[in-house]
């Protein structure tokens, strides 16, 4: 799929300069259910009106879009756009100015995939998100948390144990001017460490509360952080106005996060009901990054791995729906991320809707994880997210009734993409005036702060 424009035009006299109306789409309502056929009016980036048989307007473009189905641009709350390869030696051999053109090819591919909002978890600096906003690469818009922040010997230290090295912090979080140790060494360097990726430009604090599935041997990811250290990470980022993301798997892991009063927790695998009650009840959202771990069990399953990560990553695949359930039965919100860190699976983040749904999720509760739940924990569902009068019209369309949802696993699902009201991926009944490129740059809106939904239950200051 080709991005032909990511330009805004100005207002004098282009094909959007009036706005256009999408006729007799199928529109995904706020309760994840797709209505219609309704006429969807956009100008000025924003929609207008979203109702049955909008009256004509002579001044805006009618698009034919029967049998078309409309839904919000995809918000991924968990990938990382400047890795593109699991390979060590090839993180080791890359140069720095080479990783920057390779993440303007991977923004590129997940915006024309039909994602329009990131959360990145790790890797991407304020530059590349003040780039996607200058309008300097076309991308989708993008919140960072800059580095994840480990202990020594943690999750994403990196030390070369086969040659028994120390290896340099730049093995997992490349090094360059201005980037923040992600190692907190001292017992109470965590303070600090906030402050370090907050000064950096960091939207969010990402922490790993958790060893990860590929990490530690033998036996299962153990806490990495004391409640107490937590909880500094926790009071230290929303003194600067920044939410918590977790890494954890493992109840202990969990516990510890959700009690510290994060914001979500990344991936969740192995909770309990008491720690999905605990979610629910302080409204932290489960970011589950469904997509890895069923790559992590076809690994094994073709003898990829070592014996101990093969039966790692079995017994972890045979966790994943008992999570998802765990959190849908104690209603806990869900968010769509889809931890993608390789060049074959930027682009294919639409496919983590099809794992939440074989998971456990209805259709219409997969499909609101990767749109409102997303807007939502990220702090902008004021603005996107839903097909709706007065948000920005970042939407994607499709050709077919998504059913079932397995539609998102082909990557010609996604046949038309929008992003502030410009067809960045113009689908094919668009006509020509609102395809060429026009003058102008795309600034999207800075990203808000992510504290901006935060339920009073989940505030870090609420017992």
């Amino acid at each position: 799929m080709t991005i032909t424009s990511t330009d805004v035009p100005r207002r004098d006299g282009t094909a959007l300069s009036n706005g256009f109306v999408l006729r007799g789409v199928y529109a995904l309502d706020e309760h994840g259910y797709f209505d219609g056929p309704v006429d969807v009016a956009v100008c000025n980036r924003h929609i207008t009106d979203v109702r049955p048989h909008l009256p004509l307007n002579a001044s805006a473009v009618d698009v034919d879009a029967h049998g078309l189905w409309l839904m919000p641009g995809v918000i991924d709350c968990h990938s990382h756009v400047t890795l593109c390869t699991y390979d060590p030696l090839e993180m080791m051999t890359t140069s720095l100015s080479e990783r920057f053109f390779q993440t303007a090819a991977m923004l590129r591919r997940t915006l024309a995939a039909g994602v329009t909002y990131v959360r990145d978890a790790g890797g991407a600096d304020a530059g590349v998100r003040d780039s996607l906003l200058a309008g300097h690469v076309p991308g989708p818009r993008l919140a960072v948390s800059v580095v994840g922040l480990t202990r020594s010997e943690g999750h994403g230290d990196g030390a070369l144990l086969g040659p028994g090295l120390e290896a340099p912090e730049a093995l997992t979080a490349l090094d360059y001017p201005g980037r923040p140790r992600h190692v907190v060494r001292e017992s109470d360097g965590m303070r600090a460490a906030v402050r370090s990726v907050v000064r950096a430009g960091a939207d969010w604090v990402n922490i790993f509360a958790s060893g990860g599935i590929m990490s530690v041997r033998p036996g299962q990811p153990l806490p990495e952080f004391t409640a107490a250290e937590l909880a500094v990470a926790v009071s230290e980022a929303a003194a600067f106005g920044r939410g918590v993301m977790a890494h954890a798997l493992g109840a202990a892991a969990v516990d510890a996060a959700v009690s510290a009063g994060v914001r979500s927790i990344e991936h969740g695998i192995g909770l309990t009901e008491r720690e999905a009650d605990l979610m629910a009840r302080r409204g932290v959202t489960l970011v589950p990054t469904l997509s890895p771990y069923h790559e992590l069990g076809q690994l094994a399953d073709t003898g990829q791995l070592p014996q101990w990560a093969a039966d790692r990553a079995h017994v972890t695949r045979a966790m994943l729906a008992d999570t998802i359930g765990v959190a849908r039965d104690a209603g806990v919100r869900i968010a769509l991320g889809s931890d993608c860190r390789h060049r074959d699976r930027h682009g294919a983040n639409l496919a983590e809707i099809t794992r939440l749904r074989q998971s456990g999720l209805s259709a219409s509760e997969a499909l609101l994880a990767a749109t409102a739940n997303g807007a939502r924990l990220c702090g902008i569902s004021e603005s996107v997210g839903r097909i709706a009068p007065r948000y920005e019209f970042d939407a994607i369309l499709l050709d077919e009734d998504p059913g079932d949802l397995s539609l998102f696993e082909r990557p010609d699902a996604v046949t038309g993409v929008f992003l502030g009201g410009v067809p960045v991926v113009p689908h094919s009944r668009l006509p020509a005036a609102m395809t060429v490129p026009v003058g102008g740059d795309l600034r999207p809106s800075p990203v808000p702060g992510p504290v901006g939904d935060l339920p009073p239950a989940a505030n870090p200051a609420t017992p």
